[in-house]
């Protein structure tokens, strides 16, 4: 082997361990659980939430990223408030055509009538539940976190308003196979597989979301702001 072939040789094997080395000065990132961008949801949220939001001794990430959840993802309101009629404000009604702005009035204090369920007959009205905090600052009408849990992962009604019914159908049992003492228009069992973060995180926005009086019980909508 000649001089000038060793010397390129050489030359290539120096390349190549220069390339090892500068590898080796690179390690990859490790991957994080905040990687999926929750700083710029929980940014969003804020910036689309409809109401004048009450922090005070609350997580403010998990309030921003709750109302992301609730406002971009679930919409949430189209449900818990009085229907399309009442949800946006007057002239700003995205369906018409007209730029989008939600009714604070309503907003989150459910009265939806979903009609006679399971049809038409002397079956129960389905009414939406009023979501906002009421006096202790609890959402849906008082429940802990852990009540709120409970219902999103198992759809338990806990206000029983609808049992099921042991006779004939009076127009508020609901008749077998249907199970009174579950939801039967929330969607649990979507919502039912959300981590326990999204779900501390909803429970923590609609904490701090304004209160919307209601009726006492047993009506759908109760909640005793003051």
């Amino acid at each position: 082997m000649t001089i000038q072939s060793c010397v390129k040789i050489g030359g290539v094997a120096a390349v190549l361990v220069a390339v090892a080395l500068l590898g080796m000065s690179f390690k990859p990132r490790p991957a994080h659980a905040d990687d999926d961008d929750t700083s710029s949801r929980i940014k969003i949220g804020f910036a689309i939430a409809p109401v004048p939001l009450n922090l005070e001794g609350k997580n403010r990430a998990l309030v921003g990223l709750g109302s992301y959840i609730v406002n971009a993802q679930q919409g949430c309101n189209g449900c818990h408030s009085a229907g399309p009629a009442t949800e946006f404000l007057p002239g700003n009604n995205p369906y018409f055509g007209q730029p989008a702005k939600v009714n604070p009035a309503t907003y989150l204090g459910g009265g939806r009538d979903f009609g006679p369920f399971p049809g038409p007959g002397p079956f129960p009205h389905i009414i939406s539940r009023n979501l906002t905090p009421d006096k202790t600052g609890l959402p849906e009408g008082g429940h802990t976190f852990e009540e709120f849990v409970q219902i999103m992962r198992t759809g338990v009604d806990m206000d029983h308003l609808h049992p099921t019914c042991t006779g004939a159908p009076d127009g508020i049992c609901l008749p077998p196979p249907f199970d009174g003492n579950l939801l039967q228009i929330m969607p649990w069992p979507v919502f039912e597989n959300m981590t326990d973060r999204d779900l501390r995180a909803i429970y923590e926005y609609l904490s701090a979301v304004p209160c919307i009086a209601g009726p006492p019980a047993p009506s759908p909508l109760h909640n005793d702001c003051e």
